[in-house]
């Protein structure tokens, strides 16, 4: 594989998390570990259900409180930030090996923006990550720190969503 390098996937448009979640597929069958992390969502996905029957895959999931940001208490989103950071440093733990991995932090860039996750321990991780490990971040509006430690930065703009005629998420589809 060579040097892992670091990957960003942002923007308002549908298909952050789908493009990481093919990648880790992709890599999966190539005989990568590949660990996934989320940050600011629940552990319900339709795509890691299926990716959790791989062997070589590790889904990491906090147990967070089922209401948006927006509606948190401070204990609330202080407990939050405590999860992010332990689930966070759960997952990086993970890439300490010598084995080729794919380390999937879906959501980080929005919890790095909104201090939802200790900035430091995110750019300490990736200025001293292993070579082996290849990093996929995922969530709109990415600081420049961040942008500029990526290798990759692919945007998906939104031109047409039906959540903006009142259409939710629907399974299969969204979630």
């Amino acid at each position: 594989m060579g040097k892992g390098l670091i990957h960003i996937y942002c923007g308002d448009g549908k298909g952050k998390t789908t493009a990481a979640l093919g990648l880790a597929l992709r890599a999966s069958v190539r005989d990568f570990k590949v660990v996934i992390v989320r940050f600011l969502k629940g552990s319900f996905s339709g795509e890691l259900d299926a990716l959790k029957k791989l062997d070589n895959v590790t889904v990491i999931c906090g147990s967070l409180p089922s209401i948006f940001t927006w509606q948190m208490n401070d204990e609330q989103k202080s407990q939050m930030v405590s999860e992010h950071n332990r689930i966070f440093k759960e997952a990086t733990e993970l890439c300490q090996s010598e084995e080729k991995t794919l380390l999937i932090m879906d959501e980080v860039i929005g919890a790095f923006d909104k201090n939802y996750i200790d900035r430091n321990l995110v750019v300490s991780f990736l200025e001293s990550k292993p070579e082996n490990v290849e990093v996929v971040m995922t969530g709109r509006n990415p600081d420049e720190k961040l942008c500029k430690m990526a290798d990759y930065i692919s945007e998906i703009k939104k031109v047409k969503h039906p959540f903006d005629r009142g259409i939710n998420a629907r399974d299969g589809i969204e979630m």
